[in-house]
């Protein structure tokens, strides 16, 4: 049963977007700690960005499909590792679209959302997700959002989760 933070729920809940990159893991640990420590949950949302149109209908399932299967792998390994080391399984989402406009609306749905912890990607910019949500973005956030850096290794991680 989802609790509404908004309405007097104890629990924090910390959203961590996830994909294949080292920024989601570090993200990830930082958040899996936090709720560890606060006595929160995790939640999960992998996103399937839409493929390219392709001529043949059949083949764009079929590739849509298979990249959808391949979040789902990686989101269910993820939330396993953070079972077996907290004992506390978070929920796992997984959704197709634009990252933005799927976060947006995940957030509008899921009250309970205390934090959105991102991680920032190393290199001229911190990503598209990080770079919304910290700019334009934050005027409609309905939470804080947690940025980690990517200079950050896990010691300094634990420290500060």
């Amino acid at each position: 049963m989802d609790k509404n933070f908004g309405e007097g729920a104890d629990m924090r809940t910390y959203l961590v977007i996830m994909d294949e990159t080292d920024e989601a893991r570090k993200a990830l640990h930082f958040a899996a700690r936090r709720a560890a420590r606060t006595g929160g949950e995790l939640q999960l949302l992998a996103i399937v960005p839409r493929q390219a149109f392709v001529a043949f209908g059949g083949v764009q399932a079929t590739i849509e499909e298979e990249a959808r299967a391949r979040a789902e792998v990686l989101v269910t390994s993820l939330a396993g590792n953070v079972y077996s080391e907290s004992g506390t399984m978070p929920h796992i989402a997984v959704r197709q679209g634009d990252a933005i406009k799927v976060v947006t609306e995940y957030l509008v749905e899921h009250t309970e959302v205390a934090a959105l912890v991102l991680g920032a990607a190393h290199g001229a910019t911190p990503g598209p997700l990080v770079t919304w949500f910290a700019g334009s973005g934050s005027v409609s956030l309905p939470c804080p959002l947690y940025i980690v850096p990517a200079a950050l290794d896990p010691a300094r991680i634990e420290d500060l989760s």
